[in-house]
Protein backbone atom coordinates (compact mmCIF):
# COMPACT_ATOMS: atom_id res chain seq x y z
CA UNK A 1 0.00 0.00 0.00
CA UNK A 2 1.30 3.39 -0.94
CA UNK A 3 1.58 6.15 1.63
CA UNK A 4 -1.98 7.37 1.37
CA UNK A 5 -3.41 10.32 3.25
CA UNK A 6 -6.28 9.52 5.59
CA UNK A 7 -8.74 11.08 3.16
CA UNK A 8 -7.40 9.00 0.26
CA UNK A 9 -7.40 5.84 2.39
CA UNK A 10 -11.00 6.41 3.48
CA UNK A 11 -12.12 7.12 -0.08
CA UNK A 12 -10.42 3.98 -1.31
CA UNK A 13 -11.76 1.80 1.53
CA UNK A 14 -15.34 2.87 0.93
CA UNK A 15 -15.20 1.36 -2.56
CA UNK A 16 -13.40 -1.87 -1.69
CA UNK A 17 -14.85 -5.32 -1.12
CA UNK A 18 -14.34 -7.34 2.03
CA UNK A 19 -11.71 -9.45 0.25
CA UNK A 20 -9.82 -6.39 -1.00
CA UNK A 21 -9.72 -4.84 2.47
CA UNK A 22 -8.56 -8.18 3.91
CA UNK A 23 -5.70 -8.29 1.40
CA UNK A 24 -4.75 -4.71 2.27
CA UNK A 25 -4.78 -5.59 5.97
CA UNK A 26 -2.57 -8.63 5.40
CA UNK A 27 -0.14 -6.54 3.34
CA UNK A 28 0.05 -3.86 6.02
CA UNK A 29 0.69 -6.54 8.67
CA UNK A 30 3.57 -7.95 6.59
CA UNK A 31 5.15 -4.65 5.63
CA UNK A 32 4.63 -1.27 7.25
CA UNK A 33 2.81 -2.36 10.44
CA UNK A 34 1.53 1.17 11.18
CA UNK A 35 -0.78 1.11 14.18
CA UNK A 36 -3.32 3.63 12.91
CA UNK A 37 -3.53 2.05 9.45
CA UNK A 38 -3.87 -1.46 10.89
CA UNK A 39 -6.62 -0.24 13.19
CA UNK A 40 -8.53 1.52 10.40
CA UNK A 41 -8.24 -1.41 8.02
CA UNK A 42 -9.41 -3.81 10.71
CA UNK A 43 -12.37 -1.58 11.57
CA UNK A 44 -13.46 -1.45 7.93
CA UNK A 45 -12.91 -5.18 7.40
CA UNK A 46 -14.94 -5.96 10.50
CA UNK A 47 -17.82 -3.70 9.40
CA UNK A 48 -17.96 -5.41 6.01
CA UNK A 49 -17.74 -8.88 7.56
CA UNK A 50 -20.50 -8.16 10.07
CA UNK A 51 -22.78 -6.80 7.34
CA UNK A 52 -22.22 -9.93 5.23
CA UNK A 53 -22.80 -12.26 8.18
CA UNK A 54 -25.98 -10.38 9.19
CA UNK A 55 -27.41 -10.82 5.68
CA UNK A 56 -26.53 -14.52 5.73
CA UNK A 57 -28.12 -15.05 9.16
CA UNK A 58 -31.24 -13.00 8.45
CA UNK A 59 -31.81 -14.84 5.19
CA UNK A 60 -32.56 -17.89 7.34
CA UNK A 61 -35.23 -16.10 9.39
CA UNK A 62 -38.85 -17.15 9.13
CA UNK A 63 -41.08 -14.24 8.24
CA UNK A 64 -44.28 -13.94 10.34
Amino acid sequence: MKNLSWRALNNQLSMMSEEEVWEMLKSEKRNERRFSVLQRLHQRYNALRVARERIEILSLAVKP
